[in-house]
């Protein structure tokens, strides 16, 4: 069955489409009206239609989280991987990555999400991709550049929108397990990560200026979680960063859309006092749990409304389908289009659902066991000949042919399930 629903799905799903209106010819400079652009709180194709984001993030890809993978304690790409160095060694463990990178998000992911009717995609990435430190099996050559032009060439073949969200940024912007980072957000503490990050953005707007199927750039995921006694001198670091960055960017790139989410989870717009430093703003929030309702989210309309500039909703989810339905119904009521995470990850509550492997618990077992000593991780380490073959599987298991579509979920979000 799942073969005959592939081959339904996937067969001419390019058939009759027209040209994308936002793709320039090779070597050839776009003009401004070629790329999205901001009128007041909407964003305008080239085409002068509005756009209403609809759409997904492609979490776990590039910046593995540990929930992904059905571990807890094991919960940050850094700790994944000393695990897995721990359970297979350091050689297999930078094969497994490798493996993971060139299968987990493909061209097929991409044409799925199409197929939906989504027109946008955000796409999370992690600062080191585009540094000389180890990072998901590289060392010095890092592959993010080859990363994201093989999505953004996926995503022009198929009418897809791509924001660019650097999800970990140096030092760490969150202090959680989310941006990969040692416990607290230190880029507001370090001119030394500050600069890193100014000058990362500024290479990837460099290399992607003249790029239309980017919609924007999204700077920080998330910064300053609301864990720390001193969050209101961390609020007031971030709009200078946020101008620091655009600064940079603004040197190489005058056309695209630059993103700025609140401290606290994208949640709190509070500390921002000047939303005219740049022409070409937008902001983004994130909501998880609470009610479907306008109510939950007023104080983000209010702020919109004040500031005249769009809002999108960059992550939300997790959920019933029926509470992601009355959510959707609210921000397509208050002009907030929305990417719901993630796309894909083990046992569902995504687009796609990957299946577990057989013998995948005793990974997990591992992945959550005392691991503070030698000796604990010698009494706890499972045979490993037997765990290579279960990490193999998984990888073979993440595939999108392999994968299980969530109809429920997708129609949940107003958009269409395939049969």
């Amino acid at each position: 069955m799942r073969k005959a629903f592939y081959s339904l799905l996937f067969a001419g799903l390019l058939a009759g489409c027209q040209s994308n209106s936002s793709q320039t010819k090779e070597n050839e400079t776009p003009a401004s009206e070629d790329f999205v652009r901001i009128s007041g709180q909407d964003l305008i194709q080239p085409d002068g239609s509005k756009l209403f984001i609809k759409g997904t993030n492609l979490g776990n890809w590039l910046n593995p989280e540990g929930y992904m993978f059905g571990f807890n304690k094991t919960n940050s790409g850094r700790f994944i991987n000393e695990m897995f160095c721990q359970l297979v060694g350091p050689d297999f463990t930078s094969d497994f990555w490798k493996k993971f990178k060139d299968n987990y998000i493909t061209r097929k992911d991409i044409e799925f999400i199409a197929s939906t009717g989504a027109n946008t995609i955000r796409l999370p990435f992690h600062y080191k991709m585009f540094t000389d430190e180890d990072y998901m099996g590289l060392t010095a050559a890092q592959d993010g550049f080859a990363r994201i032009d093989s999505v953004v060439n996926w995503c022009r073949d198929n009418h897809l929108y791509l924001i660019l969200d650097m999800h970990d940024a140096p030092g760490g912007q969150t202090g959680d397990n989310i941006d990969d980072s040692y416990g607290y957000p230190w880029l507001f503490e370090s001119e030394a990560s500050q600069k890193l990050f100014c000058d990362i953005w500024r290479k990837i707007a460099d290399y992607y200026k003249n790029e239309t199927v980017i919609l924007g750039y999204e700077l920080i995921n998330e910064p300053i979680a609301p864990y720390f006694k001193n969050m209101d001198e961390l609020n007031a670091k971030l709009e200078p960063l946020h101008k620091r960055a655009v600064q940079a960017i603004r040197e190489v790139d005058k056309n695209h859309i630059i993103l700025i989410g609140g401290p606290q989870w994208n949640g709190n717009f509070k500390p921002f006092k000047d939303s005219r430093y740049d022409d070409k703003l937008m902001y983004t929030c994130h909501r998880y749990g609470g009610e479907p309702t306008k109510e939950a989210i007023q104080e983000i309309i209010s702020f919109r409304d004040s500031v005249n500039l769009p809002m999108y909703m960059g992550e939300i989810g997790h959920n019933t389908d029926e509470w992601q339905a009355a959510f959707c119904k609210v921000m397509e009521e208050n002009n907030i289009g929305y990417t719901f995470w993630p796309y894909k990850k083990l046992d569902g509550s995504s687009f796609m659902s990957i299946q577990r492997p057989e013998g995948w618990d005793k990974i997990v077992r591992f992945a959550e066991s005392a691991r503070n000593t030698y000796k604990e991780i010698r009494d706890a380490r499972p045979d490993q000949t037997e765990m290579k073959q279960i990490m193999n599987a998984f990888i073979e298991n993440s595939k999108c042919e392999n994968c299980v579509p969530q109809e429920g979920y997708i129609r949940s979000l107003g958009l269409q399930s395939q049969k």
